[in-house]
């Protein structure tokens, strides 16, 4: 696929994922999805790839829908919203859209915030595994002020991340709030300046494609976000006890045991395109 609404940028084990409509604030149209959808599933397909970064181009993270068609920009029946909810947007398959691919990613992925994330700006970030802003991001649930409800599986992910009652308070109120109210309530972790931001966005994303096993990775984050708000350990232990034992035998662990004795880096053998351990994916049984 050739991109026209973001940057697809690899740089040795780091990927750098742009949304690159700067002059709308990135404002996300279906197109837009689509192409995320087909980045996230080519970068999960490369072995060379073990970490992901996106970001936003220009002034903006993503400023949420494009409304330049107006009053009727979400109205599908008239066919005016059809560009931004004609196709991309999160049907709940697997890899049906860009949320199940970057769900489903098997390599880490960081968001870096450098303006305002709003509407499914913010929403379609919400499944990165890392989030760090600038002190000029602003972010925003609005969608009880536009008259919509929170879309992207926002209404899974975000309680996951910050609680209950802290997105209960975000996407009720609509508030717009700074990078600092975001910090406070645990939507991302860190935030610096907006100079440092992909400096730093780079950095995390170079601690884990030197250290970490790629298979590792691929089973770490998915096994945290299946099970960490699940009721009771039970179904977890049926599932890490078994690749735990399976991943003793492999090359990736004599690697990262020697590695630690002999005080140098690891070079980890296992990739995920043919190094998956069997029973994944465990939730493909399951249902």
């Amino acid at each position: 696929m050739a991109y026209e609404t973001i940057r697809y940028e690899a740089e040795g084990p780091i990927l750098t994922i742009t949304l690159n409509r700067p002059d709308k604030l990135n404002a996300y149209t279906a197109q837009m999805g689509a192409e995320l959808a087909d980045a996230f599933h080519r970068a999960d397909e490369d072995d060379a790839i073990r970490a992901v970064i996106l970001t936003g181009e220009g002034r903006g993270f993503c400023a949420g829908a494009d409304i330049s068609a107006g009053a009727g920009s979400f109205d599908t029946t008239s066919g005016e919203g059809a560009k931004n909810f004609g196709g991309g947007r999160a049907t709940g398959g697997r890899g049906a859209d860009f949320i199940g691919a970057m769900f489903n990613c098997r390599k880490a992925t960081i968001a870096a915030f450098n303006g305002a994330a709003v509407g499914v700006g913010i929403t379609l970030a919400l499944p990165t595994d890392i989030k760090i802003a600038s002190s000029a991001a602003r972010f925003g649930f609005v969608f009880a002020r536009r008259g919509l409800v929170p879309e992207a599986g926002s209404a899974w992910f975000l309680p996951r991340l910050v609680g209950l009652s802290q997105a209960l308070r975000w996407c009720l109120t609509g508030n717009v709030f700074d990078a600092a109210e975001a910090l406070r309530g645990g939507l991302v972790s860190e935030v610096v300046a907006p100079e440092e931001l992909l400096p730093r966005a780079r950095a995390i994303a170079a601690e884990i494609a030197e250290n970490t096993a790629p298979v590792s990775i691929a089973l770490t984050r998915q096994m945290l976000w299946r099970f960490g708000s699940a009721e009771q350990p039970f179904d977890l232990l049926k599932v890490d006890g078994k690749f735990a034992m399976d991943l003793g035998a492999t090359g990736d662990v004599k690697e990262g045991v020697s590695a630690f004795l002999e005080k140098r880096p690891p070079s980890f053998p296992g990739r995920v395109s043919d190094g998956m351990p069997a029973g994944y994916p465990w939730w493909s049984e399951a249902s």
